[in-house]
C-alpha cells in the first residue's frame, strides 16, 4: 500500500468513526512574522543572553538565531545535542533566557517540555512554542494525516492557561507562537477537566478567543 492510499485510508476511517466539526478558522499566515522573526525580535528587544531550542530537524530555525549561546536538542537531527527532550531536561542543570519548544506535536509531550521548561527559565525569561493555532481539523490530528501537522499542542496552551504560576498568550502568528512566562497568571482560565487530552476541536473553535488569549504581534511588547 502506497502513502497516498494510506492517507486517504486513514481519512476515510476518521470520517466515519473521528470528530465530525469540520468549521475552520479564518487566520492567513502569509505576510506575518515568521517564527525567527518573533524570536530574534524578543532576543535583540530584551537583550537576551542564552537560548534553548527543542525539535531542530533541519536547522531551518535554529541556525539562523543569533544570540551569545545557544543550544538545540534533537533525537534525529540539527541542533547540537542528539537526545529527547526528556533526557536532555532530566540531565540540565543551565538555565535559559528563552526556550523555544518545536519538538514532537502532541498534547502530552509538549506539556510536558513546557513544565521542564519553566523549571529551567530565568526570571524574566520566556517560553515559545510553535504551531499552537491549526486553522482546521485536520491540521490537528494525532497521528499525522495532513500536509501541514501542528498537532495537538493547542490543548498544551489550554492546559497552561489554568496554571497560577505561568501567565500564557498565543501569538497569532506562523501557525500560532504560545507565549509562557513564569509569573502569576494575569488571566487565569478555570476549567473543570480532567484530561485535556480529551478536549475536541469543536471546543477549541468555540471558545477560541477564551481558550488560547491570541494578541496580535504587534502587541507582543505588552505582554513582557
Amino acid at each position: 500500500m502506497n502513502q497516498k492510499t494510506k492517507f486517504l485510508l486513514k481519512r476515510l476511517l476518521y470520517y466515519i468513526y473521528g470528530e465530525k466539526f469540520f468549521k475552520r478558522l479564518d487566520y492567513n499566515w502569509r505576510g506575518l512574522p515568521s517564527r525567527t522573526e518573533i524570536i530574534q525580535k524578543i532576543i535583540d528587544k530584551k537583550k537576551y543572553q542564552n537560548y534553548l531550542e527543542i525539535g531542530c530537524d533541519n536547522d531551518e530555525n535554529f541556525s539562523k538565531i543569533n544570540i551569545a549561546s545557544k543550544i538545540g536538542v534533537d533525537p534525529e537531527k540539527g541542533g547540537t545535542l542528539r537526545m529527547t527532550s526528556d533526557e536532555f531536561f532530566k540531565s540540565n542543570k543551565t538555565f535559559f533566557d528563552i526556550i523555544f519548544l518545536d519538538g514532537l506535536h502532541t498534547y502530552s509531550q509538549t506539556i510536558k517540555d513546557i513544565d521542564n521548561s519553566l523549571k529551567f527559565l530565568n526570571e524574566h525569561g520566556v517560553i515559545l512554542i510553535h504551531d499552537c493555532l491549526p486553522k482546521k481539523i485536520w491540521n490537528q490530528i494525532v497521528p499525522r494525516m495532513y500536509g501541514h501537522w501542528n498537532g495537538d499542542v493547542w490543548k498544551a496552551i489550554v492546559h497552561s492557561r489554568t496554571y497560577e504560576h505561568a501567565d500564557t498568550y498565543t501569538c497569532a502568528t506562523d501557525h500560532g507562537i504560545g507565549i509562557i512566562f513564569k509569573r502569576k497568571n494575569k488571566d487565569r482560565l478555570v476549567l473543570s477537566i480532567n484530561n485535556f487530552k480529551e478536549l475536541k476541536f469543536a471546543d477549541y473553535f468555540n471558545n477560541h478567543k477564551k481558550f488560547m488569549k491570541p494578541i496580535h504581534h504587534e502587541d507582543l511588547e505588552k505582554v513582557f
